[in-house]
């Protein structure tokens, strides 16, 4: 009876733990969601008093955002009048199937089948990982509902890298065209049709010609520009094309000076991104690398050590 009662507890004491975890679990993820909702609104906010002028709604089509979700999908890249519901739906269908996923992860015993597996390690080491099985189906679940979210993230991450990379030969060209003699509207012209096609840029530049055409002010236009892409690159660029406008200076001169001054910025940052490699190594190669090679040739001997461990304890009367 007293084991048995000793058992009721201990799986008392583990069912207590696993339902202290998932509650801790969930009130993080809420927390979480809480802050990150609280800063999506605070950037809304300031972007709108930012370009309080009307620069940012007026640089976005007429069937494109109103709101911050459909700025945040119109700026990776999903500017359908349907994107707002086509990812709200995605958000919906995805935390159904990550709830789902998680129910059947806890209903078809494969959480039981681990924490047996766990626990079978020798030496007690395996029951610091039980935590981590009793946290698995909830962190399975979040991962599948954040599916669309990582989704527009990566897309706006792959758009921006397209456009700088981009971006540093098309002011080449044009300043070297420029100081050719030709105007900046036909040197973007002879670039549209150079390896910059099909491009994010190259469709962005063709919006910016297409409101030429329509009869825009140039000052209107690269400020549209601007506020369809955001990118601080662009920015910075269209500011100096911008004040170049409004004095009258040449534009080959200003073409030339952010050719270099973009080719400089991409310069630093690659020579940033080679010295932080090896702080970024250091993480995955203490956490992957090097717990396989400690298991790998010291885990015989730890475990022959435990086995030992335990004859001298139960042989001493311990």
């Amino acid at each position: 009876m007293d084991e048995f009662h000793i058992k009721a507890e201990v799986l008392m004491g583990n069912e207590m733990i696993r339902i202290s975890l998932a509650v801790s679990f969930l009130i993080a993820i809420i927390i979480i969601a809480s802050l990150a909702m609280r800063y999506l609104f605070a950037r809304e906010r300031t972007l709108s008093r930012w370009h309080s002028d009307g620069d940012v709604s007026a640089a976005l089509d007429s069937s494109s955002p109103r709101g911050w979700l459909s700025a945040w999908l119109f700026l990776a890249g999903y500017r359908s009048a349907s994107a707002p519901w086509m990812f709200i739906a995605a958000m919906m269908g995805c935390t159904v199937v990550g709830f789902g996923a998680a129910a059947l992860f806890l209903l078809s015993g494969l959480q039981g089948v681990m924490e047996r597996t766990v626990v079978l390690v020798p030496g007690g080491v395996g029951e610091t990982f039980l935590p981590v099985v009793w946290v698995a189906p909830w962190i399975i679940g979040i991962l599948l509902v954040c599916l669309p979210i990582t989704t527009v993230r990566s897309a706006r991450r792959r758009r921006v890298a397209m456009i700088e990379q981009d971006l540093p030969l098309a002011m080449e060209l044009m300043a070297t065209l420029s100081e050719a003699g030709l105007s900046f509207d036909s040197a973007l012209l002879r670039i549209l049709k150079t390896r910059l096609a099909g491009r994010p840029l190259a469709s962005e530049l063709n919006l910016y010609h297409a409101d030429l055409l329509a009869g825009r002010p140039r000052i209107q236009s690269l400020r549209r520009l601007s506020g369809r892409i955001r990118i601080g690159s662009i920015s910075i660029l269209v500011s100096a094309l911008v004040q170049a406008e409004q004095m009258g200076m040449g534009i080959a001169k200003v073409l030339r000076s952010q050719a270099d001054d973009i080719r400089a910025r991409r310069r630093e940052r690659a020579i940033a991104f080679a010295n932080s490699l090896p702080v970024k190594r250091l993480f995955p190669l203490v956490i992957c690398f090097l717990p396989g090679l400690f298991v790998w040739t010291l885990g015989p001997a730890f475990v022959q050590l435990f086995k030992l461990t335990e004859t001298f304890t139960r042989g001493g009367g311990f």
